[in-house]
């Protein structure tokens, strides 16, 4: 929301303000930075605890609650009165605990199988990136885990495998899970520059090379690609799942 406005901000996160003594030390620093500054602080709050967010809406700040904004329409529209629990949406209880058991349990298999680490299991991912070293592949894959529970692996292609570059047997299988991901030479070669500094690895010439063979191996096995140059892992996770047609698993 605040990207609508030509301002610049800090961005400060207070989490689990869960009782008076943290809601009154959370008060003072609003107010703290309302009297260095001379500028009310832009605080935005999703507090169910109303003795705990009455003292939060006490402060110097510029306060909106963006969880009331939202359910007073609701209450009129569903004629049901809330129930406020703390940590209801992101808790442990009975009634998400199979969904959370469900993402912890992605998160690993993701990890076992980055970077080509193991051909094996396959057929549990979800699905299956691939690409040149550093176009995103490892963090994409996390992502998609640890936000949406995602299984998913990915393969890389290095510079020994441009002389006669294929898709491996292992993977052929399971092409309707395989999506390329892509990157430009140049945004590679800043990456791979400030990892592995002036060698043949970082060098625009290779970073040409890898990105030119890759992208004509995914065309010629009709995988779909995605170029992440000018996007953030949240976007290339995101776009995936909309290309592909994934169902988001929210926690």
């Amino acid at each position: 929301m605040l990207s609508q406005f030509p301002v610049g901000t800090n961005s400060v996160t207070l989490p689990f303000v869960e009782n008076v003594q943290r809601a009154q030390a959370v008060k003072a620093q609003i107010n703290a930075l309302y009297q260095q500054s001379g500028v009310r602080p832009l605080v935005f709050i999703s507090i169910v605890t109303q003795e705990i967010r009455d003292i939060i809406l006490q402060s110097e700040g510029f306060c909106q609650d963006i969880m009331q904004s939202l359910v007073a329409p609701l209450q009129r529209e569903l004629g049901i009165a809330p129930a406020p629990v703390a940590n209801r949406t992101h808790g442990l209880t009975a009634n998400n605990l199979g969904k959370y058991d469900a993402r912890i349990a992605a998160i690993d298999y993701t990890l076992a199988h980055d970077d080509g680490i193991s051909l094996r299991g396959l057929e549990e991912a979800q699905i299956i990136l691939l690409g040149v070293s550093r176009c995103g592949k490892t963090p994409t894959s996390l992502y998609l885990a640890m936000q949406f529970g995602i299984r998913a692996a990915n393969y890389p292609f290095i510079a020994d495998d441009m002389d006669n570059l294929k898709l491996p047997a292992a993977l052929k299988t399971f092409q309707h899970k395989l999506f390329g991901l892509t990157i430009d030479p140049e945004r590679l070669a800043a990456i791979r520059l400030e990892r592995a500094g002036n060698t043949r690895y970082a060098s625009l010439r290779q970073c040409r090379l890898e990105v030119g063979e890759v992208e004509a191996l995914f065309r010629t096995h009709q995988i779909r690609y995605l170029n992440t140059t000018n996007y953030s892992v949240e976007e290339i996770a995101t776009r995936i799942l909309d290309i592909v047609g994934l169902n988001r698993r929210m926690y």
